[in-house]
């Protein structure tokens, strides 16, 4: 995931230069478009996927009502547990597995993920407003292009920024196992301002590191490896894209009066 080791940003900007816009632009271009796109799908099937399940008899799959002291509340079956963890396998075959897998094998699996992520968020409809997760949902798209952006036009090295941001995303998650048994609604609030600005720094790096890993191994690609990196790189946004979007939600969605 990190640039080449033997190779600094610098050099590889300059190889850049000096090799020709022409040579790289078109390719650079068109291979950045095909993981947006990718992204962009797969976003577009997880909130079907989430509408369809919480709008339908299929919830009840999901989440059976269950009488307690304070009236009728949704409890989880094991389906919905199943679909919380299951993302998380998704993705460490698709990490590891992307150079052994076929393309249609890592294309079917990033469907799979984003159709199962989908499934797991679907207790935001319960939760939060129609209105108000349709309205957090193109705020977080707009903060998430522009920063997209800024990864992908700074000539500012962001290397290190990956690992400044990843130690961040531990000590959230940390701080989130705490706070289970805190209930402490300060704590929560401060993880997801911090989440927000981890996840925004998470796509620019990522956006860089897509850049620059094609303009250092592009031309060795070839469509099979093409195909099934952009699928891998997608993944990350997408990724990258979920979490701001749950964060900001957190912190800025209207939630349904019971």
């Amino acid at each position: 995931m990190a640039f080449n080791p033997n190779q600094s940003y610098r050099t590889v900007q300059a190889g850049y230069a000096a090799y020709g816009s022409a040579a790289l632009d078109a390719g650079l271009r068109a291979y950045m478009l095909r993981v947006y796109n990718w992204m962009a799908s797969g976003l577009v099937l997880t909130g079907l996927v989430a509408f369809a399940i919480s709008h339908t008899a299929l919830l009840n799959l999901f989440y059976q009502p269950v009488n307690t002291a304070y009236g009728v509340a949704l409890h989880p079956t094991i389906l919905a547990y199943a679909t919380i963890f299951a993302p998380l396998v998704f993705v460490m075959v698709l990490s590891f597995g992307v150079n052994k897998l076929s393309t249609t094998a890592a294309q079917t699996l990033f469907w799979v993920f984003c159709a199962t992520m989908g499934a797991s968020l679907t207790n935001i409809f319960m939760v939060y407003t129609e209105t108000s997760i349709v309205e957090v949902f193109f705020i977080t798209a707009s903060m998430f292009a522009a920063t997209s952006l800024f990864g992908y036009v700074t000539g500012r090295d962001l290397t290190s920024w990956g690992s400044f941001f990843f130690m961040g995303l531990i000590g959230i998650i940390v701080a989130s196992l705490v706070n289970i048994f805190l209930h402490s609604p300060a704590v929560a609030f401060a993880i997801s301002f911090l989440g927000v600005f981890i996840f925004l720094g998470l796509t620019a790096y990522d956006t860089q590191r897509i850049k620059t890993s094609y303009i250092q191994f592009g031309s060795a690609y070839g469509a099979a490896m093409a195909g099934k990196r952009s699928v891998y790189d997608a993944l990350q946004l997408y990724l990258n894209f979920i979490n701001l979007f749950l964060f900001m939600l957190q912190l800025f969605g209207q939630r349904n009066q019971r």
